[in-house]
């Protein structure tokens, strides 16, 4: 192994690939952005499909090795809504989380849960590997703290008393659904490229 793997991670989302960058320190893996041609169509089914999906063409446009992930929230009492769907239940990120609180008005289940799924790929787009990650946690009747991004303001992690975006970012990394997906994907690159 060299000193540094670099891995293309399939996003357009350069607040992502810090936080990846940001989980994997130390690792001897280094995440770069794929080039600026990446525009996957994400119709899977599942996570795993959607970051299939993703690393995929990030492999064909960038023809190196590729990591991406595919997460959402998934609210117990919306039947796993908004899911797969997370990141377009509605226009704005302020618009989504409205959206979600008013929808669980009427309900005392506030039981939700992250879900990241990780699929790596060669430079062709085969599949080397996959994970899944969970962070398990309620929904807040109200928003609360400005770190993070999405849904993280309403979710309460399982164990603690303050929403994901109340965190350090040295905390949420150890404890976030992507945390946990990607350090099985980190421990397996290491052990096998």
């Amino acid at each position: 192994m060299g000193n540094n793997i670099k891995i293309v991670f399939a996003t357009g989302n350069s607040h992502k690939l810090q936080e990846v960058n940001e989980i994997a320190q130390g690792s001897g893996i280094e995440f770069i952005l794929p080039p600026d041609n990446f525009n996957p169509i994400e119709n899977g089914q599942t996570f795993e499909d959607n970051s299939f999906i993703k690393a995929k063409e990030a492999a064909k446009v960038s023809g190196s090795i590729s990591l991406a992930d595919d997460s959402g929230l998934c609210v117990e009492a919306l039947d796993g809504a908004p899911g797969i769907h997370s990141a377009r239940y509605d226009t704005t990120p302020q618009r989504r989380i409205d959206k979600l609180l008013k929808n669980l008005a009427h309900t005392d289940n506030r039981k939700a849960k992250f879900i990241c799924a990780m699929t790596l790929t060669d430079k062709d787009g085969n599949v080397l590997h996959q994970e899944i990650g969970e962070c398990h946690g309620q929904i807040a009747t109200e928003q609360y703290g400005t770190n993070g991004f999405g849904y993280d303001p309403i979710f309460i992690v399982d164990g603690y008393d303050i929403t994901m975006a109340q965190m350090s970012e040295e905390l949420k990394n150890k404890i976030s659904h992507r945390a946990k997906a990607l350090s099985k994907m980190i421990r397996f690159i290491q052990q096998n490229l």
